[in-house]
């Protein structure tokens, strides 16, 4: 296990959608670990692996003192919507209101490949849908108004952290059959 270094906005890795996981092995459970370190240590409420440069469906998740992960996630989304504060680790220091749904359940699995189902709402429900969005290559300032997408694109060019060196992409551990980096 280790902590590893988290992607910025701008990274190429964090547009890509990931590829489900289909090896339910060591490589995956020290992936799992290494998100969950990485999570805790930043400190966030969610970290998907595309995060830390790994092209897989996975997540990992600390919310109200429930630390957890999912594999391959398939949403169910309420009709209720929510909308408040929202972040992600991969913009650090930025924060926009942003709308969601208000309670979820997901379906997958977990790092020994074993079916799971989260069922949560309000930050559970907004960290579940955050952490899938990025892995289809959504970053939360997508689901943005016009306005304030533009004020949070105008936010990240004065970052401290933008423009920053090239990105350099992390080969996933796992056999990719050439649908990955």
């Amino acid at each position: 296990m280790s902590v590893q270094e988290i992607r910025l906005f701008g990274d190429p890795v964090l547009r890509m959608p990931a590829q489900p996981v289909v090896d339910f092995d060591k490589e995956l459970r020290t992936l799992v670990k290494d998100l969950t370190e990485t999570m805790l240590d930043a400190p966030g409420v969610g970290l998907a692996a595309p995060q830390i440069g790994v092209s897989l469906r996975v997540f990992t998740y600390d919310v109200d003192d429930e630390v957890g992960h999912l594999i391959n996630p398939v949403l169910d989304l309420s009709d209720d919507e929510q909308f408040g504060e929202e972040g992600c680790l991969s913009l650090p220091g930025l924060t926009f209101d942003c709308r969601r749904a208000f309670g979820v359940v997901a379906k997958g699995f977990n790092m020994h490949g074993d079916p799971v189902v989260i069922e949560g709402t309000e930050l559970l429900a907004r960290c579940v849908q955050h952490e899938t969005d990025h892995l289809d290559g959504i970053i939360f300032i997508d689901r943005l108004d016009p306005e304030q997408r533009k004020a949070a694109l105008k936010a990240i060019r004065e970052a401290d952290w933008a423009g920053g060196p090239a990105p350099t992409i992390k080969a996933s551990p796992h056999a990719t059959r050439g649908l990955a980096l």
